[in-house]
C-alpha cells in the first residue's frame, strides 16, 4: 500500500524531528496558516514552497513528495516515547525497495537460506540455544569459531543487513520477514550506541526471525518479555557457541569476575551484557550474575554501568595472556565502525553504476549521500 500524500509525509517527518508547525513555517519563510493548510492537505504547495519546507526540515525534497510504501511483516517493538517510528518504517521500506531494484537489475539475488531452515522440537527453556547451534550449522559456521563478521555472514545467507542512525536509546533494531522484502535486520548504528551492541542487535533480530516469525505484524508494538529473553539467549549462543565459550571462560579461571567478563567479551567481539546473558543460562556461575557483576564493577570503578555504557577493554598484554592461542591470535585491537559495514548494497550500487543500470544521482539516493559525495566515491573506485 502506498501513501502519495505530501501532507502525510510532512506530518510524519515533522513528528519524527519533534518540530512544531510554527517552527517549520518560520524556518521556511511562510505563514503559519499557510503551513497548517499544506500539512492538513487543504492546499497544494508550489515547488518553491516545498523546497523551502524541505530545507527547514533538513531533508531532500523527495522525502516530501515520494510515495511511502507501507510495511506489514515487520517486528518493531520500540518504546512508546520513540517519536520517529513512522519515519523509521518509511526509511526501511525505501531501503528494501532500493535493494530489490538493484538485485533485479543486476540479476544478483542471494538465496534466502533461512527459508530452508527448520528448527526441530526442543524443550521451551532450551529452544533458543538449540536454535542458535542448529542455525550456525545450517550456515556452515564451525561450532567452535567466533563470528568475526556478522554482516558478511548474514548477507551471504540471504539476510539483508541495514543501518539507520537514530539518535535514541529507545530503538536498537527491527527485522522484516520475507513477505515484505526480507528477511532483513536493521540496526541502529548511532554513534552513542557501542559497536558491540550493534552486533548483538543483529543477532537478536535474527533470533526473532528464527523463533517468532508468526508474530511479524507492524501494528503490534507490545513485546512479550519471554520473546525478548529468547531472542537474547539466541543472540548470546549464536555469537558465543558453547564449546568455544566454555573454553574461553575456563581459560580465565583465577581472575576477577570483571576481568573474566571483559576478556571473554573482547575475544568474541560482543558486549559485556552478551557475556552475562551467556553466563546466566550456562550453569557456570551461581546466583544473580548481573547484580554481582555490577557490584564488583562498582567496587573497582566507583560507579555502576548505565544502560548505554560499554566498559573499556583491558590492554592487549593483560587480556591476551590467559586465552587459548587460536583466540589470542585473531583478537581485535579495538572495535570501530568499520567492523559493522554495509558492504553488499555498496557493491551492488557500484556494479549498477559501472554497468549503466543506474545514474550517479540514483546511486546517491540509494546510499543516502549527496551527489558531490557520490562523485567523489565513484572516482575513488579501483580494482
Amino acid at each position: 500500500m502506498e501513501d502519495t500524500s505530501i501532507a502525510t509525509n510532512l506530518k510524519r517527518l515533522r513528528h519524527a524531528k519533534a518540530f512544531t508547525q510554527e517552527y517549520v513555517a518560520d524556518k521556511a519563510g511562510i505563514t503559519r496558516a499557510a503551513y497548517r493548510s499544506i500539512e492538513a492537505g487543504r492546499s497544494d504547495p508550489r515547488v518553491r514552497t516545498l523546497q523551502a519546507i524541505a530545507c527547514a526540515m533538513d531533508v531532500d525534497i523527495q522525502y516530501l513528495v515520494a510515495p511511502a510504501r507501507g510495511l506489514r511483516a515487520v517486528r518493531f517493538r520500540s518504546h512508546k516515547r520513540l517519536r520517529s517510528r513512522g519515519q523509521i518504517l518509511v526509511e526501511v521500506a525505501r531501503w528494501l525497495g532500493d535493494y530489490d531494484e538493484l538485485e533485479g537489475a543486476l540479476g544478483e539475488r542471494v538465496a534466502d537460506r533461512l527459508a530452508a531452515f527448520t528448527l526441530g522440537e526442543t524443550p521451551g527453556a532450551d529452544r533458543a540455544v538449540v536454535a542458535a547451534a542448529q542455525l550456525r550449522e545450517h550456515f556452515g559456521v564451525p561450532a567452535g569459531e567466533p563470528i568475526r563478521d556478522i554482516c558478511g555472514l548474514l548477507e551471504a545467507q540471504g539476510v539483508k543487513v541495514g543501518q539507520l542512525r537514530v539518535a535514541s536509546h529507545d530503538f536498537f533494531g527491527l527485522s522484516v520477514a520475507a513477505a515484505d522484502g526480507g528477511p532483513a535486520v536493521v540496526v541502529n548504528t548511532w554513534d552513542r550506541i557501542p559497536v558491540e551492541r550493534w552486533i548483538f542487535t543483529a543477532a537478536h533480530e535474527l533470533g526473532h526471525l528464527v523463533l517468532h516469525l508468526a508474530d511479524y505484524d507492524v501494528g503490534d508494538t507490545d513485546e512479550p518479555e519471554e520473546h525478548e529473553r529468547q531472542a537474547n539467549a539466541f543472540a548470546a549462543a549464536f555469537l558465543m557457541p558453547e564449546p568455544a565459550f566454555r573454553e574461553a571462560w575456563d581459560a580465565t579461571y583465577g581472575r576477577s569476575l570483571v576481568d573474566r567478563v571483559l576478556q571473554v567479551k573482547r575475544a568474541f567481539r560482543v558486549s559485556y551484557r552478551t557475556v552475562l546473558h551467556r553466563l546466566s543460562g550456562s550453569g557456570l556461575v551461581q546466583g544473580n550474575i548481573w547484580a554481582r557483576f555490577q557490584q564488583d564493577y562498582q567496587q573497582r570503578h566507583g560507579r555502576t554501568l548505565l544502560r548505554a555504557d560499554e566498559p573499556e577493554a583491558l590492554a592487549r598484554d593483560a587480556f591476551r595472556a590467559g586465552f587459548p592461542e587460536h583466540l589470542a591470535a585473531t583478537e581485535p585491537e579495538h572495535l570501530s565502525r568499520v567492523d559493522f559495514p554495509g558492504d553488499r548494497l555498496a557493491r551492488l550500487v557500484r556494479r549498477a553504476v559501472e554497468g549503466g543500470q543506474i545514474s550517479l544521482g540514483r546511486a546517491a539516493e540509494i546510499l543516502r549521500i549527496s551527489l558531490r559525495d557520490m562523485r567523489e566515491l565513484s572516482s575513488s573506485w579501483v580494482g
